[in-house]
């Protein structure tokens, strides 16, 4: 696995960096192979509130949990974070172990503070068709909030391509837009 941090108002000592490999690195045994990029961002908000944000990308797999903590307890919110990935893992195990190492799940953890039921299907209860139209992210936001939806999808009116926008738990919002890779 490959590392790489970012750090929002805060600073770091190695410790807390060496603390995450070592969690971070227990989920190496879902992947075919150590070529996972870990991106881990570290954060401290008003009130001294920890965030840790970590996504992981192997192959066409991406994996992502953001985790908080209170009073600068930025390890809560790493054994958090790697938790929730854990997690999703092994209620998703028979999807994704095409993608993932089939031979690396092993039996649930029984001692662990958690506990995790595969789910067998999707259940799709609703399907929606409408027309996407070309517009500006700032439309798109304006029409998501008119509706009081969480997301928003159209086409963008400079390029034609298909974008979404998003509201973002911690506030603002996000913009995805589809195409080509860079």
């Amino acid at each position: 696995m490959k590392f790489t941090y970012a750090c929002k108002k805060v600073s770091l000592n190695d410790s807390i960096k060496s603390y995450a490999e070592k969690r971070i690195g227990k989920l190496e045994r879902y992947f075919r192979d150590d070529n996972a990029d870990v991106f881990v961002t570290f954060a401290v908000e008003k009130n001294h509130l920890c965030t840790v944000e970590i996504t992981i990308r192997s192959g066409g797999t991406l994996l992502r949990a953001q985790a908080e903590a209170p009073d600068g307890d930025m390890r809560g919110a790493i054994d958090s974070a790697v938790n929730y990935i854990e997690r999703q893992i092994l209620k998703n195990k028979t999807r994704l172990s095409k993608k993932l190492r089939s031979e690396g799940f092993p039996p649930p953890d029984t001692t662990s503070d958690f506990e995790v039921a595969e789910e067998k299907e999707f259940d799709i209860v609703r399907t929606k068709r409408f027309s996407v139209k070309p517009m500006s992210p700032e439309e798109a936001i304006l029409q998501m909030n008119l509706l009081d939806h969480d997301f928003f999808v159209f086409r963008s009116d400079e390029d034609n391509s298909l974008c979404i926008v998003y509201q973002r738990r911690n506030g603002g919002y996000g913009l995805i837009v589809t195409g080509e890779e860079n």
